[in-house]
Parts: structure tokens; sequence; C-alpha cells
């Protein structure tokens, strides 16, 4: 959120699943890979003084949907896109993430 520079957050309930895509007009993500990796961050100190950055957000709703996907140009924004089904006979995933949640 702190890169973001604006954007939306919008949301499809159906009786089986809830898709959830936000869009941003920030810099984009350079890496991917490296920003799935818990704990990174590129948030400044000053940032992370107020309890952002932690470096967990991607991880989590990853961790926690049956299906994420980041679609990501550098210097044009990110568009991140995330399913969770209702029914577990459904699920992609194993559930484990939100079977801990659901306890």
């Amino acid at each position: 959120l702190i890169h973001a520079g604006g954007g939306t957050l919008s949301m499809t309930v159906t009786p089986d699943h809830l898709e959830i895509r936000a869009a941003d007009r920030g810099p984009g993500i350079p890496d991917i890979a490296l920003a799935m990796q818990e704990g990174y961050s590129t948030a400044s100190d000053e940032i992370r003084e107020l309890g952002f950055g932690a470096g967990m957000g991607l991880p989590n709703i990853e961790r926690n949907s049956d299906t994420m996907v980041i679609d990501t140009e550098v210097g044009a924004g990110t568009v991140l896109m995330a399913t969770i089904r209702f029914s577990a006979a459904e699920n992609q995933k194993s559930g484990e993430g939100r079977q801990a949640a659901e306890q």
C-alpha cells in the first residue's frame, strides 16, 4: 500500500467463490519472486515505525487464497487477483492456511 499511488479494490461474490481484484498506479514490482519472500520489504524505516512494511502482505494473501495472480509492469502499476472458494471440494490448494485461520 505504501507504494500504491492510488488505485481500486473490487470484489465479486458468487455462491461458490469470492474474487478480489486490487489495481494500483504504483511503480510496479520489479521482482515478484523476491517480493513473495516473507519479510522482504522496500518500506522505509519511517513506514515500518508506523507498523507497515513487515513483508508479509503478499505471502499471506497467497497462503489464504485458492488462487492468486499478480500482473505487474515496472513504472505502470500492479494488478493482484485472488480467489477464495467456499466449497472445500473445489479448493485447488490443501487449504492448510485457511484451516488455521478458521480455528
